[in-house]
């Protein structure tokens, strides 16, 4: 008679700890807890005048943006250099470009049509009594010859260290396609930048587990900061872009997926939700981009391609901050400073947003995009300044539609394409990003 080796032998199952209480709480379940613990604590914070709760929600917040922003320059290089070589690896590369590219203009002309139309319809810049002395000067301004000639940077160190993206693309752009072009000769270069942008993922996903506790801090510091005194004051132009942005996440998108791609846009939300999240809390399109990138991926995209869309998408695709704001910014600030608009001006801000999105360049805030379209338009920039303190509060749900935009087209370009894995994207849940995160140091020991 055999008997059960002791190594079989079920190990008694002791008392959970806390951290892996916390562990098994879905990770939108903790940015949740993050935000509502936030607004609590802001809330309080403010009423009661607590300094020490004050600083230290400031310094939390503060903390998790430096977190994000320390790996950003050298993972956007790195990221658009991998993604452009890795096109070679899927067919019909220049096709699935091109298509990504006339879906990210094609998404972009819908939302800056449904920010132009709310403007339109509510007025947003009305009997505010704001003028030029409420506001202050926009530190970035941006032009066209400013956005084109800062395209090229003047060495390769300063892009890095002002965090200027739109540069560091070009720089990484055009590394890419020189180690294409050198081919086997350039193999051990293009295996350092696939392991270095490993490695700088790693150590953001680090960083990205941390969004409960930085969520907590940001909210919390824009709550007490902000309260709701400002929101009142702005609150057409708030409710503006908070239902602009809701109507493209949950109106658009879903009816792209599901008449263009086929497929249930109930499950995207599923697969996404933990990136959209991400972006609200960071307010950075770049800083989620390693997080985006992995649900898409999960949403059935093949990684080939996600790896070049998702990158490019961080940096140029803002439906949010290109699109639906100038459009009704640009609307508020002719309001308020009695400049009046025919269609020629909003055909101007509709051509602006669909070319000139690469301005914003992932980064938290799309004042310099603004300051190009109120150029363009020959409005005054004073009218920046009038909206620089209310730009926290509106910029979360910006980014957030951002980021669902960057997953949404590579989806709908891979089902046309036939390259979509509908049984991934059709089996895809909430949590599966928590346990595949969890069991990965599992399936590396075992290999």
């Amino acid at each position: 008679m055999s008997s059960t080796p002791p190594a079989a032998t079920a190990p008694s199952r002791g008392p959970r700890s806390f951290p892996g209480r916390i562990a098994k709480v879905p990770f939108w379940a903790q940015i949740l807890l993050g935000l509502v613990l936030g607004a609590l604590l802001g809330w309080a914070a403010r009423s009661g005048d607590i300094g020490w709760l004050q600083t230290t929600l400031d310094k939390i917040g503060d903390l998790f943006v430096q977190l994000l922003m320390v790996v950003i320059a050298p993972l956007v290089f790195f990221a658009i250099l991998v993604s452009i070589t890795n096109l070679r690896n899927v067919s019909n590369a220049a096709r699935l470009a091109t298509r990504t590219l006339l879906w990210f203009m094609i998404t972009s002309l819908i939302a800056v049509s449904i920010g132009l139309a709310i403007g339109l319809l509510t007025d947003p810049g009305a009997g505010t009594g704001l003028t030029a002395a409420d506001g202050g000067d926009p530190k970035k301004k941006g032009s066209w010859l400013d956005f084109l000639t800062g395209i090229v940077p003047t060495d390769v160190i300063t892009p890095f260290t002002r965090l200027n993206v739109l540069q560091i693309v070009f720089m990484a752009a055009v590394a890419g396609v020189a180690v294409l072009q050198v081919g086997e000769k350039a193999r051990p270069l293009l295996t350092l930048s696939e392991s270095v942008l490993e490695l700088l993922q790693k150590v953001l996903w680090w960083v990205i587990r941390l969004a409960p506790l930085g969520s907590l801090g940001l909210v919390g510091h824009a709550i007490h900061t902000y309260g709701w005194d400002l929101i009142g004051q702005y609150a057409t132009f708030t409710a503006d872009i908070y239902v602009g942005c809701a109507i493209v996440l949950f109106v658009v998108y879903p009816l792209l997926l599901a008449g263009f791609a086929k497929v249930n846009p109930l499950q995207f939300f599923k697969g996404a939700w933990p990136a959209i999240q991400l972006g609200f809390v960071s307010r950075s399109s770049v800083g989620t981009m390693p997080l985006t990138q992995k649900v898409t991926e999960r949403l059935g995209v093949p990684k080939e391609y996600t790896a070049f869309a998702v990158p490019f998408g961080s940096t140029t695709k803002m439906d949010g901050c290109a699109s639906i704001y100038p459009a009704i910014a640009s609307i508020f600030v002719a309001q308020v400073f009695d400049v009046p608009l025919d269609l020629r001006d909003y055909l101007l801000i509709a051509f602006v947003s669909v070319i000139g999105s690469a301005a914003t360049a992932g980064l938290t805030g799309a004042t310099v995009m603004l300051t190009l379209t109120l150029s363009t338009l020959g409005l005054p920039m004073a009218g920046v300044g009038l909206l620089l303190a209310i730009d926290p509060i509106v910029d979360m749900v910006r980014t957030a539609t951002n980021v669902a935009g960057q997953s949404v087209v590579p989806i709908i370009v891979a089902s046309r394409e036939k390259i979509l894995d509908r049984t991934a994207y059709d089996t895809v849940s909430a949590s599966g990003l928590d346990r595949e995160e969890t069991a990965r140091p599992a399936a590396v020991t075992a290999a």
